[in-house]
């Protein structure tokens, strides 16, 4: 959405009518079937308002769905929005350093592209094409299990860094090859074991859309697409003395578990060895009734402060600007993990993707 009232004459190229009615905001979708031009696009939640336009109906209820009434889903933003920042002023800020080193990688921003499944789902080549945008922008892509493409093919169009997330597998033998393969490139900086869905959630949103492709078809009761698809082989009985098993495979690579949900588990996070942690409800894909994640954030710096010293503590959920960034660096995170918002952007293929880094940080010490 474009705001009318910055926009002055001179930018307009003619003079303003003094008795004209313009609305506060111009939709940049509604006035044609096409797509608006990159350029009208300046924030993150105007790809959102894109991509639910010209999506079909399929991957956009993949995407956008959370689980069940997607309460986890939206608190996620709103308890975000709930938190105020207080500047200090007259501090010397005319040179700032934005970058973060993170498991090896330096960021040029504090920020990381958080694993999706199918994430072709969104436009382009997806996961190929998070890749290289990644490496353009200088942060890094988290690539998920059930990917687009196979996963050799992603770290190929990987120029030099990426995580690699696991869902572990019933067939544990399966995810060991998984791994050894992948950290054979050489471009394996942290394993993501992912441990917040156990058991498959029910994902309305992407069930209504199922059942009206298949019209006449009994609906399935318990989810559809890329849930039944990870339930099918995601062991429910990961437990954390399989760190252990995992180490004898990674060696020093970083092992982060993400879906940390309450203090007590970042502190067992900790406790058996792990490097770092994803504080992450799923982005409220899970169980819906999860407590938004910057509250855990918040739970964790008041009851296991010494969490943050031991490792590196990541969050996801709800992140839509640089100013949001702002406020999980300033309660200890290290790093910002953004998923939907950059499937949003594969709409407009890597331009797009890069667009939406830009848009957040324009200046590199700007957070919009």
């Amino acid at each position: 959405m474009l705001d009318t009232t910055t926009i002055d004459a001179a930018w307009k190229g003619q003079e303003k009518d003094a008795n004209s009615n313009l609305d506060a905001t111009i939709d940049i979708v509604s006035e044609s079937n096409s797509k608006p031009d990159l350029s009208e696009i300046i924030n993150l939640n105007d790809f959102e308002r894109v991509a639910e336009r010209f999506l079909a109906t399929k991957p956009w209820a993949v995407i956008h769905t959370g689980s069940n009434d997607n309460i986890t889903r939206d608190a996620n933003n709103t308890f975000l929005n709930r938190i105020w920042l207080r500047p200090e002023i007259m501090r010397k800020v005319g040179q700032i350093n934005t970058r973060q080193r993170l498991f090896g990688c330096d960021l040029s921003i504090p920020i990381y592209i958080s694993p999706t499944g199918g994430s072709k789902l969104g436009g382009a080549e997806g996961e190929i094409t998070l890749a290289r945008a990644a490496a353009r922008t200088g942060i890094v892509q988290c690539f998920a299990t059930p990917s687009s493409y196979p996963h050799l093919e992603i770290l190929e169009a990987t120029e030099r860094q990426a995580f690699f997330q696991l869902y572990v597998n019933k067939d544990r033998s399966k995810s060991e090859a998984a791994i050894r393969d992948a950290i054979a490139t050489g471009k394996i900086k942290a394993l993501f074991v992912t441990v917040d869905v156990p058991v498959i959630s029910k994902r309305e949103e992407d069930e209504r859309a199922s059942s009206s492709s298949r019209s006449g078809q009994m609906r399935d009761k318990k989810g559809a697409g890329f849930a039944r698809l990870a339930s099918s082989f995601i062991d429910p009985n990961v437990c954390w003395d399989d760190i252990k098993w995992l180490r004898s495979i990674l060696g020093d690579i970083p092992i982060v578990v993400k879906g940390i949900q309450r203090a007590s588990d970042a502190q067992m996070a900790l406790a058996v060895g792990c490097d770092g942690i994803v504080i992450s409800n799923h982005g409220g894909r899970a169980a819906d009734g999860a407590a938004p994640a910057i509250l855990t954030l918040l739970e964790v710096d008041r009851i296991c402060p010494e969490v943050f010293k031991g490792m590196k503590v990541l969050i996801d959920g709800g992140f839509r600007r640089g100013s949001d960034v702002v406020k999980a660096i300033c309660l200890g995170a290290s790093a910002v993990g953004f998923g939907r918002p950059f499937l949003y952007s594969l709409g407009y293929g890597q331009e797009g993707v890069e667009h939406a880094v830009n848009s957040m940080f324009p200046h590199s010490d700007t957070f919009d």
